[in-house]
């Protein structure tokens, strides 16, 4: 049974399972039901950051635009248009030992593709969550469950993993952001353009 989060809780990952080095993180979510004029393209992301929590260089940004990390230590599995279906709808997966040293935190973002264009914001989507699974036993260890929280934003900081002690930990954020990727990129020292 994986762990249940809940907002700003944080939890040891590698302490007690120190063979962990292989996960995937798996972000989802519905949209409700109604009709905006367009569909839905919700992009999960990942900043690796340094020790002042700003990404070092652009290529620490891992999106639909730049899937692999240059380190092979997070990979982007692919845009999903549409958020149809069951389970996840995008998945990351990370490389404990591959993340370089320099990176002490990896941020899990959820945005609205052309957010404002479309009219559209996270008020309108339902049933987000994270979660964590150890790719070499394929056990779901961490989920957190975002709740309904959100209304006008069109951008979300879902977790993030982060490095303390020479340990892995995972934090459940959940804060909302307005101005889409555009913002969270300004946030963590990226040129949007």
């Amino acid at each position: 049974m994986p762990i249940n989060l809940t907002k700003g809780q944080k939890i040891d990952l590698t302490k007690g399972r120190p063979s962990l080095s292989k996960i995937m993180v798996g972000l989802g979510w519905d949209v409700n039901e109604f009709d905006s004029g367009a569909d839905f393209d919700l992009d999960a992301s990942a900043f690796l950051l340094g020790s002042n929590g700003k990404c070092t260089v652009d290529q620490d940004f891992i999106f639909y635009g730049n899937l692999t990390h240059s380190s092979g230590g997070v990979v982007h599995m692919g845009d999903n248009r549409t958020g149809e279906g069951e389970g996840d709808d995008e998945q990351i997966e990370v490389d404990l030992s591959k993340v370089p040293a320099n990176i002490e935190r990896i941020a899990f973002t959820v945005t609205i593709y052309d957010a404002e264009k479309r009219n559209q914001n996270f008020g309108q989507v339902s049933n987000a969550f994270i979660r964590i699974v150890d790719e070499n036993l394929n056990d779901e260890i961490i989920r957190y469950d975002l709740g309904e929280d959100f209304s006008i934003e069109t951008a979300i900081v879902v977790g993030e993993l982060y490095r303390h002690n020479g340990e892995w930990k995972f934090n459940a954020i959940g804060s909302g952001f307005n101005g889409g990727l555009a913002a969270l990129c300004a946030h963590y020292g990226i040129d949007a353009e």
